[in-house]
């Protein structure tokens, strides 16, 4: 399996992009995500946020990150597809972010639903606009051979009942789930049976652990994490992150396990990065770089 982290892990130490890159050089990760943006803003133009912009150059930004040894794996175009916004907003983002995607030689984009159901809809009718958003942009990922993930985050991807059915909303292998560790726990699911029952379906993992405070104030009651505070391997869902490694292993899963945690600017991602080799190691799984 190959190893990686979002960079939203420096959001609160203001890196920038380039900045990322060159920690992910000096701790030999070679591939990472991260979110895109539409337009500038004077904190990204100042190098204060360690995201991309759609008015960047994707073929320069390609070539900066190969000086680095580092490629994606995933890029975040995550705006919620569960309301009527994401029919305007959500799409929109995501078809704008396939071309760029391509040219950088990024395989995955992630998407996912609102943390809450949406205002005025019912169920039904919000998985019905969902419906018509992943079948508009799954059409177009397939003319691109990107693959459009799932993210386990929000009101409905994190009920096993409704992901299947969304998970079925275009027969397409352009179309598939970004299993995410903590999210699964903090929503109060079991994140081993999850992985178990979704694994034919994942194409990329997000790992990430829950402090114990987090796990005692909020499972149970939301539905993702924005961020972690805690470095993998120190908080309550340990355990099951080794477990899901041991499916993942067992499944022939060789795609990449992203760090997702907050990194204080460098201690708690690299605290994560040598749990989480470590693991790999005594789990007989080789990392592939």
């Amino acid at each position: 399996m190959k190893i990686g982290f979002h960079t939203d892990a420096f959001n609160s130490a203001v890196f920038s992009f380039e900045k990322a890159l060159n920690w992910a050089q000096e701790h030999n990760v070679h591939f990472i995500e991260c979110g895109v943006l539409e337009g500038v803003s004077w904190i990204h133009g100042l190098g204060y946020f360690p995201h991309v912009s759609l008015s960047e150059d994707p073929m320069w930004t390609r070539k900066k990150m190969e000086q680095y040894s580092v490629g994606f794996s995933q890029i975040d175009a995550a705006y919620p597809l569960s309301g009527r916004d994401g029919l305007y907003y959500g799409v929109q983002y995501v078809l704008k972010t396939l071309p760029w995607a391509k040219i950088v030689d990024c395989p995955n984009i992630a998407t996912t639903d609102g943390l809450n159901i949406p205002e005025g809809l019912s169920e039904n009718t919000a998985l019905e606009l969902m419906k018509y958003a992943y079948g508009t942009i799954v059409e177009k990922a397939e003319l691109y051979d990107i693959t459009i993930n799932i993210e386990v985050h929000g009101y409905f991807t994190t009920k096993p009942e409704f992901l299947e059915k969304m998970l079925d909303f275009a027969q397409s292998d352009r179309l598939g789930l970004n299993f995410d560790t903590g999210n699964t726990f903090i929503a109060g699911q079991n994140p081993v049976a999850f992985c178990r029952h979704f694994i034919k379906r994942v194409k990329h993992v997000h790992i990430k652990d829950v402090s114990e405070s987090l796990a005692y104030a909020l499972r149970g009651k939301e539905t993702g994490i924005g961020i972690s505070y805690s470095a993998i391997g120190e908080g309550v869902n340990a355990d099951n992150i080794k477990e899901v490694l041991k499916i993942l292993r067992d499944s022939g899963y060789n795609g990449v396990l992203s760090i997702e945690c907050e990194g204080q600017g460098g201690p708690l991602i690299e605290k994560s990065l040598h749990w989480l080799r470590n693991t790999l190691q005594k789990l007989n799984i080789p990392e592939e770089k």
